[in-house]
């Protein structure tokens, strides 16, 4: 099997302004910094992490504008407000059966989909006493106010910023749209005597691919993951596995006494997710709408995520104590949430409203579009009601 490349021909994308190239150049002085002190190249996930959140540096912890047209990507609630108007009717869903509560958002972006979601809560009656948002982007802070205090000035009072989870108790929902795959993960490949790990090193001005034999714990995990799959991965396969899933499922799983976690995003079950036409593993980077696969250029300046083996995710959620309450796609999330109600309650006289109401559905919904590739996982604690997401189609047999 031959060696991963050593270098790496940079795609074809915008070249960044001398500021920000300067602080990737920065970064990338802290990435060879954490090289040299190991003696060698370090753990990707390790790489990832250093990239995305490191303070003042790192793609989410930085200044940069991430979200819609100035950004590198847009995200559901950005394109298509239907979205967060459908989560927030599965909100008041569970709220109301719970005689109130608060809702939780993790890494909310621009501030759209809490916009959208306390908008509809109000219009539905069933606002919630508190509206957290975890996140760790000052940048964003600022632009998820100016959203809120835009669209929805008279809820800005109930939105409160975190720094990490409430330490007391939670009643209601917790919240996590493309959350999960912006999580560090590690990447290994498969080679005859079994499991090597994918690392980063340095050579000259670039950083390059290492590769070594991979340590006991993720070769133990790539070892259990091939018993669930119909064939063991042949040599040469590489991907990813994401050992965050657990502690953060753990922590989220310590502060909710009772309601639903609701989590969707990109990915797919184990047994597709380690598909053997995936041989090259699932991680994408962002740039400016440019998608390209290559995470070791312009450090701190792109977006680097991997596709969720919502296999992983239900079984963590488990081990954590919670109960999978639901799994299935996007499209028939979102139409059992009320997706065809809100969409028939606008006005067809009013023709440029209701065309773009039409492109929202289609966007959310089509397998060509979101409605497939996104996956919608629910958990639930102290609340056995069903949620209407999951009515219309559960594919939890299929995890």
């Amino acid at each position: 099997m031959p060696a991963p490349p050593r270098g790496h021909s940079p795609p074809q994308l915008p070249i960044p302004d001398p500021e920000t190239a300067a602080r990737s150049a920065a970064l990338l002085a802290r990435v060879s910094e954490r090289i040299a002190a190991r003696g060698g190249p370090i753990p990707f996930a390790e790489y990832m992490e250093l990239v995305l959140y490191a303070p003042g540096l790192g793609y989410y912890a930085g200044g940069l504008r991430k979200f819609g047209a100035e950004g590198d990507f847009v995200t559901a609630p950005e394109i298509a407000p239907l979205f967060s108007r459908c989560l927030a009717r599965q909100c008041a869903e569970v709220l109301a059966e719970l005689g109130g509560g608060e809702i939780l958002e993790f890494g909310a972006g621009s501030g759209a989909m809490a916009a959208g979601i306390l908008g509809e809560l109000r219009g539905l009656g069933c606002e919630p006493e508190r509206y957290g948002i975890l996140e760790v982007s000052g940048e964003l802070r600022a632009r998820q106010r100016e959203t809120l205090a835009a669209l929805v000035p008279g809820e800005l009072g109930r939105v409160q910023w975190l720094d990490r989870l409430p330490e007391s108790p939670l009643r209601g929902v917790v919240l996590a749209n493309e959350v999960l795959d912006a999580m560090p993960v590690e990447r290994f490949r498969i080679v005859p005597d079994g499991v090597h790990e994918l690392q980063v090193d340095r050579e000259g001005e670039r950083l390059i691919w290492a590769e070594g034999p991979a340590g006991g714990r993720l070769a133990a995990t790539v070892e259990r993951l091939q018993q669930d799959l119909p064939e063991p991965l042949a040599p040469g396969y590489s991907s990813e596995v994401n050992p965050t899933f657990e502690p953060w499922l753990a922590g989220v799983a310590d502060v909710l006494d009772a309601g639903a976690v609701l989590l969707i995003d990109y990915g797919y079950p184990r047994h597709e997710y380690y598909h053997p036409e995936r041989a090259t593993g699932t991680l994408m980077c962002h740039y400016r709408h440019h998608a390209h696969s290559d995470p070791l250029i312009l450090p701190g300046l792109q977006d680097i995520t991997a596709y969720v083996d919502f296999t992983a995710v239900a079984q963590a959620g488990v081990d954590a104590g919670l109960r999978l309450a639901g799994y299935t796609t996007q499209a028939h999330f979102l139409l059992g949430a009320g997706l065809t109600e809100l969409l028939a309650d606008s006005d067809p006289t009013d023709v440029r409203r209701h065309l773009a109401l039409t492109q929202q559905v289609k966007t959310l919904t089509l397998p060509g579009e979101m409605g497939e590739r996104f996956k919608a996982l629910a958990f639930t604690r102290g609340f056995d009601a069903p949620l209407a997401g999951f009515a219309l189609r559960d594919l939890r047999d299929r995890l």
